[in-house]
């Protein structure tokens, strides 16, 4: 019985392992599309400055750009397969920490690939502003070519190649088994003191 359980084991493990590897070296989702109905961003820092960064002024609502960001993201760029993916809703604050620290935003939501890559979307609604007194706030409006937009939506994607990943998910592998190894050791002992 017990060398029946240490074959499962070993099987289901060598499963995870295969699966894992093959979700990780899956190519990244497309590029991602521009935002309809917006205006791009050509605002120092939100062009070519920052890898990974693009920009748009919009009134479109906070749903509708980041469900319009998920639904690409979700599928990598071969056979479209779908990948394993979360979106995490952060505090404004943490776009600072993630990106520049002048970014002012409104909200912050992660859509993220675990162990592969992420992409935040921060969106700055001037007239939601928590950071400044509702009388001061029109001093933050998106006004782009005389046309105030009620949004500013930054994008900011974040990857890493598959060799990294791999690296990661290698580690993660093997301080599992030294963690199985350490309480087998540990219940071996414990059982033949017994």
């Amino acid at each position: 019985m017990r060398k029946g359980l240490v074959r499962i084991i070993k099987i289901i493990t060598i499963i995870i392992l295969i699966l894992g590897s093959l979700y990780l070296i899956l190519p990244s989702p497309p590029e991602l599309p521009p935002l309809p109905e917006s205006l791009r961003s050509v605002e120092p820092g939100d062009t070519v400055q920052i890898p990974g960064v693009s920009a748009y002024y919009t009134d479109l609502p906070r749903k509708e750009i980041v469900d319009f960001y998920t639904k690409p993201f979700s599928r990598s760029s071969f056979l479209g397969i779908p990948l394993i993916t979360y979106r995490l809703n952060h505090p404004p604050e943490r776009i600072r920490e993630v990106l520049r620290e002048t970014q002012q935003s409104t909200y912050v939501e992660e859509v993220t690939h675990p162990l592969r890559e992420s992409l935040f979307i921060s969106g700055f609604e001037w007239e939601n502003d928590p950071f400044t007194k509702p009388s001061r706030r029109i001093k933050n409006a998106s006004v782009v070519n005389g046309r105030t937009y009620k949004c500013k939506v930054t994008l900011f994607y974040q990857g890493a190649k598959p060799w990294q990943r791999l690296l990661v998910f290698g580690g993660i592998y093997l301080c599992g088994f030294l963690i199985y190894r350490g309480f087998k050791a540990v219940y071996e002992t414990f059982r033949n003191h017994s």
